[in-house]
């Protein structure tokens, strides 16, 4: 299994940047069945990386579809450290415009039916989430960002729906009266199983539309987010190159490294063995 340290989570399309060369599909088989697709493991500028397209190629998984467990699982073998996501959202503020970028350290869960975590089964574990994005991941991406000339906006609140529909008007304006920034039906789940397999993690929001709370924008369509999403599609391959090397150099002091450290509550010796083997690239530093 190849040792990568930098995972990128994303569209297909992000294969296709400058500066990369794919090396090898990587089919991966976890304790919680397939992941998306196959991991394309490639070089960006000398450095190794393990690119995964969320909705797998030619986007067929529906966000409630997503085997969140096995992608996370996967990631872990390879040996990655830090995932830099790439995602298309709404925007529910009038300052964040359609092509701008939010980098989120915030999220509301309204997801209603997706496994979220590895515990389970005979095994407990309570990772702390007060704050769910890696900031020195996130502030390494806005960095990017800015030198690339996008829009940019560091910190705001992902609000995560269960989706496939769009919102509702009602639920756009309740949204917009918590005082969330965008809304986007993948991340969430991510984040929460990255920290648990102790993986920074981050996101790049890419704006797509306003939702459908505001009066004077056409209301939210598939034909409009597309268009819109081939003109971030270019930005996000720019930002992730330039921010490849920054993650590469970096020595993790974060507290993502050791989220698992006083997390697991269950008594060891009542832990199934099974559980320890399937669950030993992530907890298998804490208990044998």
């Amino acid at each position: 299994m190849p040792d990568v340290q930098i995972g990128i989570i994303g569209g297909s399309g992000l294969y296709e940047m400058d500066g990369l060369k794919l090396v090898e599909e990587n089919s991966i088989q976890t304790p919680f069945g397939d992941p998306s697709d196959a991991f394309m493991i490639g070089d960006l500028d000398g450095i190794r990386v393990a690119f995964l397209s969320r909705h797998g190629r030619g986007h067929r998984l529906l966000p409630s579809e997503l085997n969140y467990r096995a992608n996370i699982y996967g990631f872990k073998t390879l040996g990655v450290q830090t995932i830099l996501s790439a995602s298309a959202v709404g925007s529910m503020k009038e300052q964040y415009k359609p092509t701008d970028i939010v980098f989120p350290d915030q999220f509301i869960d309204r997801t209603r039916h997706r496994p979220d975590t590895f515990f389970g089964n005979g095994i407990v574990g309570h990772v702390t989430f007060a704050d769910p994005m890696c900031g020195a991941i996130s502030d390494a991406l806005y960095e990017s960002a800015r030198e690339q000339g996008a829009t940019a906006h560091r910190g705001g609140t992902y609000v995560c729906m269960e989706g496939p529909q769009f919102s509702t008007r009602a639920e756009s304006k309740l949204y917009r009266s918590w005082g969330v920034d965008v809304i986007g039906m993948t991340n969430l789940q991510e984040a929460k199983l990255a920290r648990e397999a102790e993986i920074c993690y981050a996101t790049m929001a890419l704006v797509t539309d306003y939702d459908c709370w505001h009066e004077s924008e056409e209301d939210v369509t598939v034909e409009a987010i597309m268009a819109v999403l081939h003109a971030n599609a270019r930005m996000a391959q720019k930002i992730l190159r330039a921010t490849v090397p920054h993650v590469a150099q970096r020595t993790r002091g974060c507290a993502c490294a050791s989220a698992l450290q006083f997390a697991i509550v269950t008594d060891p010796a009542r832990i199934p063995q099974k559980v320890k083997d399937d669950l030993a690239p992530i907890i298998g530093k804490y208990i044998k």
